[in-house]
């Protein structure tokens, strides 16, 4: 049994019914204002580059824009998505298992080493002491503190995912919880999971090369670190991808009451993605000439399958659990019914729904057929790879993020929303941007255009190398897209900020909450 110190520090939430733990409920508020932050941050760059991209235009320098794609890596990839998703982990730990968190001064420590890092990261790029792009692989070299930032950021979310594992444990020690795990809060502990074998990587390729920066060591190994920054780098992709699924999820159940057709089934697709995903992160490698073919070959050509099973399986469960609970409430005229009368004007739900289909279809087909290795020599230093990973990260995790944001505001913030019209909108423009905008990435790519030179046209090169119209005007819809969701992207800022400060006060109901057992 918890102590009575405890009982007092629980409220109720009206809408939800969910107990929200006060000091959990802090540091929730903290990590997600942050996050917002940095996405906002990464936006603005992100606007930046790709009005560079686009050869009317071509806006920055040379070295703003080699500066501005290491800032846009950072803040989005990095800390835009993990600040969120350790908001996520005290979501699914507490308010999801009416639970307590053990040591909320653990968890504001690790938000403060978090913060630093990001703040010494960011403060290293912008004062142009790390011009090496997201990937900075050697010998391009960064100030030691830009290395010191991204360590001290690991080492703050690494603590995180152990207070989350605790947080469990106490659930069901102390008896706040009992049976298994509701799928949403078993889909955050696979991402857990991977979340430390990402950030082992990342201290295997961190701290080395960190010392190097100090000049404590002559070099270091640069098919090494290769190797390394992939463990890292795309398996922390992975962990948005199996908190996205989540998400999904969780967020079929609250708008609609979808329950999954077979739950053990989708507990299963959740398990494959810790045989397959991270070792599948050697397709960065497949034209790296320092690893064996045979080694490639495996690692994504096979290993990298047991993944796509996986998002294959969950691609046919949430909607088929959305299109039962809709059945269930009547909608039953036709084959189409059930999705035609869906709550399309709540912007979690239609967020929810085009980050399925963007991630799915986009995403998840433009990754298959570029892990395959003879696609993968043609397209690797193009910008069809951006392309792919635009609709994988930013129009499938960033959007499901922002979905689950309208309904963490009032929940968490205990704030009325504020700008809801504005809100049914805003996931259309940033979804329907975000794919026009990796189309012309996309098919730009497969006509040649390069994917890292900031002068795609090389006007000012010795030999001229001519593209055709067509990969023009795809880049001129790479603009335009960006400019749309950038639009969607700075409203779903202002609707977030002006809700956490302006929106109006939901009463808040404190109850008294022992556990159980």
């Amino acid at each position: 049994m918890a102590s009575n110190n405890y009982e007092n520090e629980f409220r109720i939430c009206r809408t939800t019914g969910l107990k929200v733990h006060l000091p959990g409920e802090k540091l929730f508020y903290v990590h997600a204002v942050t996050a917002v932050v940095s996405l906002l941050v990464g936006g603005i760059m992100a606007i930046l580059i790709a009005l560079t991209r686009w050869p009317a235009v071509h806006l920055l320098p040379a070295d703003l824009f080699y500066r501005f794609v290491t800032a846009h890596g950072m803040n989005m990839l990095v800390f835009w998505i993990v600040f969120f998703e350790m908001a996520g982990l005290i979501f699914a730990s507490t308010a999801v298992l009416g639970s307590r968190l053990p040591a909320p001064w653990f968890g504001w420590l690790n938000y403060a080493l978090m913060l630093v890092g990001a703040l010494m990261t960011n403060a290293m790029i912008f004062g142009g002491n790390a011009d090496v792009m997201f990937t900075s692989y050697p010998p391009l070299q960064a100030h030691p503190n830009y290395y010191l930032g991204i360590i001290l950021f690991a080492v703050g979310t690494l603590l995180n995912c152990f207070h989350f594992l605790a947080t469990l444990y106490i659930a069901k020690k102390e008896g706040y919880h009992k049976g298994s795990y509701p799928l949403f809060t078993f889909g955050i502990l696979i991402a857990v999971i991977l979340a430390v074998f990402t950030l082992v990587s990342g201290a295997i390729t961190y701290i080395p090369t960190w010392v190097w920066a100090m000049g404590w060591l002559n070099s270091i190994d640069p098919g090494l670190y290769r190797l390394g920054f992939w463990g890292f780098g795309h398996s922390a992709q992975q962990i948005n991808l199996a908190a996205m699924v989540s998400i999904w999820y969780l967020i079929g159940t609250l708008t609609v009451g979808a329950v999954p057709v077979n739950e053990k089934f989708s507990r299963i697709a959740f398990l494959l993605y810790l045989i397959g995903i991270n070792v599948a992160s050697v397709h960065h490698l497949l034209v790296d000439p320092g690893f064996s073919a045979s080694f490639r070959m495996f690692n994504t050509s096979y290993v990298i399958y047991a993944a796509t099973i996986g998002s294959m399986i969950h691609a046919f469960s949430i909607p088929a659990a959305i299109e039962t609970a809709q059945r269930k409430k009547g909608f039953t005229n036709g084959l189409f019914e059930w999705l035609t009368k869906a709550p399309w004007g709540n912007p979690a739900f239609a967020g929810m729904a085009l980050s399925i289909v963007i991630f799915g279809f986009g995403g998840g087909v433009t990754g298959v057929t570029q892990g395959v290795e003879q696609i993968n020599i043609m397209s690797h230093n193009t910008l069809r790879i951006p392309g792919h990973f635009h609709v994988t990260v930013v129009g499938g995790t960033s959007l499901a993020f922002m979905a689950l944001a309208y309904y963490a505001l009032p929940l968490v913030m205990r704030r009325e929303l504020i700008g809801k019209g504005l809100a049914k909108y805003q996931p259309w423009i940033f979804g329907i941007g975000i794919s026009i905008m990796s189309f012309g990435m996309t098919f730009a790519g497969i006509l040649g255009i390069p994917r890292r030179h900031y002068d795609v046209t090389f006007s000012t090169a010795i030999f001229q190398v001519p593209f055709s119209a067509t990969a023009t005007t795809m880049l001129g819809l790479l603009g335009l897209g960006a400019i749309m969701a950038f639009i969607g992207l700075l409203i779903f800022c202002v609707i977030a900020a002006l809700t956490a400060f302006f929106g109006k006060r939901i009463p808040s109901e404190m109850i008294k909450h022992t556990p159980s057992a």
